[in-house]
């Protein structure tokens, strides 16, 4: 560990929990129902949207760390994908459609004919595919660590692996597992955050739902649902790619392949993270979307 990752970690250890940092926001965490499913949601904030969409397996606390910064600018929508969280378990595969209709059906909801989209990983992935298909409805977008350009058979079977190990078994162990495999500094994954998950993914038929989250590593289905030059180009931008020091899924240079092919897309390298550096390094990653939000 280096000098800064330590001074980073002894800092984040007098954090506040996760929600104490949010019960000490104004805000609303409610259900709202889209199409089948019953989606949990924390809206804060006033101003122009920003939704916050975690990765494969996530939950919205991935972006406990950020909302505040963020609600001072915008209206923050966070929520849990279908068969994620505390939304409606899957009893279908879950490919990229599915999760574009249900944005789509969310946004509706809200009354939000436009919003900000920060996806991180599969969350990502979603974004540029909704961007593709409803560019009248995407202002701004930031890609963090974004998943769907890359099928590297070995990550796809360790997300697949500890994934559905976790769902199976939701010990500590395997929970903390899973965790850890996303930082650069396994210390990061506090005991909060392991209980956090725990109790979602031990929720009675969280772990068939798993299996249908995790479809996308399965190679042909990947196949079929992978981020185009098409989609890229068809991303009325600006966008924002974050890629990382040391995220597990891939190297920068795909991120920065996927800035240079959307218009107005640019790249920004977050040392000392791995796949959740709105977590790791979550003081440089909210100062950069504010930002990057506010330029005129």
């Amino acid at each position: 560990m280096t000098e800064t990752t330590a001074r980073a970690t002894a800092a984040r250890t007098e954090d506040p929990p996760v929600w104490v940092a949010l019960g000490a926001l104004e805000h609303r965490v409610h259900y709202v129902d889209v199409g089948p499913w019953r989606t949990r949601v924390f809206e804060a904030g006033e101003g122009e949207t920003l939704v916050l969409m975690p990765g494969t397996g996530g939950h919205l606390e991935a972006y406990a760390h950020n909302i505040a910064a963020f609600a001072e600018h915008f209206r923050v929508l966070a929520y849990d994908y279908p068969g994620h969280g505390y939304t409606t378990h899957a009893t279908a595969d879950l490919e990229l459609g599915t999760y574009v209709e249900h944005l789509a059906g969310l946004l509706d909801a809200f009354g939000v004919a436009k919003a900000h989209l920060n996806g991180e990983s599969l969350g990502g992935w979603v974004a540029v595919k909704f961007a593709a298909a409803h560019p009248e409805r995407v202002g701004k977008m930031v890609l963090n660590t974004p998943g769907g350009t890359m099928a590297r058979p070995e990550v796809m079977d360790k997300i697949r692996g500890l994934s559905q190990a976790a769902a199976d078994d939701p010990s500590e162990e395997r929970i903390r597992a899973r965790l850890e495999w996303l930082m650069a500094d396994p210390a990061v994954v506090t005991d909060e955050l392991v209980a956090i998950r725990r109790a979602i993914y031990s929720r009675p038929g969280f772990a068939g739902s798993m299996r249908h989250i995790l479809c996308l590593q399965d190679p042909e289905v990947r196949r079929r649902n992978m981020i185009t030059d098409a989609d890229l180009s068809a991303v009325p931008g600006p966008a924002l790619v974050i890629w990382t020091s040391d995220d597990p899924s891939g190297p920068a240079g795909a991120g920065l392949d996927m800035a240079a092919k959307i218009t107005g897309g640019r790249f920004e390298l977050i040392t000392e993270a791995g796949h959740w550096p709105q977590w790791e390094q979550r003081e440089t990653y909210n100062r950069s979307v504010v930002n990057f939000l506010n330029e005129e």
